[in-house]
């Protein structure tokens, strides 16, 4: 049975906008994202390309097109360098956070069981010291 065909048989016609279609977890959302921040920096580096050459008034046509696609080119790759750059820091960083949480789970889970051993030592302590008392 199909997941549409599951939710036709309890009524739901519609699926929940807050969950991701067709099973995927949320990487579609991803690309997009990817691909309108990548566009939107195309715009600016064009943009700015464009600036440097309208202040070049010597440059012909020709000349203008080479800086703007060079400056684009250049400044694309200036900034898949400082995401790579980003995006390896941020790796480094969830490694060093998901050890120092394992380390504090261990840590609580010691200190927990240490705490259990002690309360259970204690009632039965005092459960001992009661049954002598009452012999």
């Amino acid at each position: 049975m199909t997941r549409s065909s599951q939710r036709a048989a309890r009524g739901d016609d519609a699926e929940p906008s807050w969950r991701p279609r067709g099973g995927q977890d949320g990487s579609l959302a991803n690309e997009v994202e990817g691909y309108l921040l990548l566009h939107a920096e195309l715009e600016q580096a064009r943009r700015e390309a464009e600036a440097l050459c309208a202040r070049l008034p010597w440059l012909t046509t020709g000349q203008a097109e080479d800086v703007t696609r060079h400056y684009t080119e250049q400044r694309l790759s200036l900034t898949r360098q400082a995401l790579q750059v980003t995006v390896d820091r941020a790796k480094r960083l969830r490694g060093e956070y998901e050890a120092r949480y394992r380390e504090l789970r261990r840590m609580l889970f010691r200190r927990h069981t240490m705490a259990a051993c002690f309360i259970l030592t204690c009632t039965g302590t005092a459960n001992t010291l009661a049954w002598y008392a009452t012999r």
